[in-house]
C-alpha cells in the first residue's frame, strides 16, 4: 500500500494505523468542528471528518487522505470532550451503568473520489462510583477524549460491561473497515 495522509493528531489513530502496518504521514489543519443543526450523530461525525479531509487534501498531492471524527452519544445527545475536571466527572457519571453509542465518521479522499461512512459501536458501562471516576479523571486526564474516556485505559478495563461492534472504533478508528476501503479507493 502506498503512503497515505492521516489528517489527525490522535495518538490512538496513529497507533492503530501502525498496528495495521499502513504507511502514513500526518498532516493536520485546524478545522471548525461546528455542524449544521438537525443532522444525526452519524452525519455529524462524517461532516466533521469530511471538513478535516478537505482541509488537508490540498497539500496531499496524489496521496490518499484519511480523516476521522469520533463522538459519544447518550440518549441521542452528543457528549463532546470535557473542558475541565468537573465536566469529565459529570460525563462519566452520566455514562455509569448506561449504554451509549460511539460513532466514528470516516472520510477517505483521493482526488475527486471519496468514501465516507460512520461506524457505530454500542458500549455499556457497569455502575462506576464517583470515587472511581475521580480516580480515573485525576490519573488519566481524559480531556482530549470524546465522552471523557479511553476504552484502552483503566476505566475501560474495569468499567465496561459489554461492547457490540468494533472495539477499535471506540479507540477512534474502525481499522478493519478502513483497510478494506483504502484498498477499494486505490484500486
Amino acid at each position: 500500500m502506498n503512503t497515505i495522509i492521516l489528517a489527525s493528531q490522535s495518538p490512538r489513530r496513529k497507533q492503530l494505523l501502525e498496528w495495521a502496518e499502513i504507511p502514513f504521514e500526518i498532516i493536520v489543519k485546524e478545522t471548525d468542528e461546528h455542524f449544521p443543526p438537525g443532522i444525526s450523530p452519524e452525519e455529524v461525525a462524517v461532516y466533521i471528518a469530511r471538513n478535516k479531509a478537505l482541509a488537508v487534501q490540498e497539500n496531499a498531492g496524489e496521496k490518499t487522505v484519511l480523516a476521522a471524527d469520533t463522538i459519544v452519544v447518550l440518549d441521542d445527545h452528543i457528549i463532546g470532550k470535557p473542558v475541565h475536571r468537573e465536566d469529565a466527572v459529570s460525563m462519566l457519571l452520566a455514562l455509569s451503568g448506561e449504554k451509549h453509542r460511539v460513532v466514528t465518521g470516516v472520510v477517505i479522499r483521493k482526488g475527486e473520489k471519496e468514501i465516507a461512512f460512520a461506524d457505530v459501536t454500542e458500549v455499556e458501562f457497569h455502575p462506576i462510583s464517583e470515587q472511581e471516576i475521580e480516580f480515573y479523571v485525576d490519573k488519566y486526564k481524559p480531556y482530549d477524549k470524546a465522552g471523557a474516556y479511553a476504552i484502552q485505559e483503566w476505566i475501560g478495563v474495569v468499567g465496561i460491561k459489554s461492547i457490540h461492534g468494533d472495539f477499535y472504533n471506540v479507540m477512534g478508528l474502525p481499522v478493519s473497515r478502513v483497510v478494506r476501503e483504502l484498498h477499494r479507493i486505490n484500486s
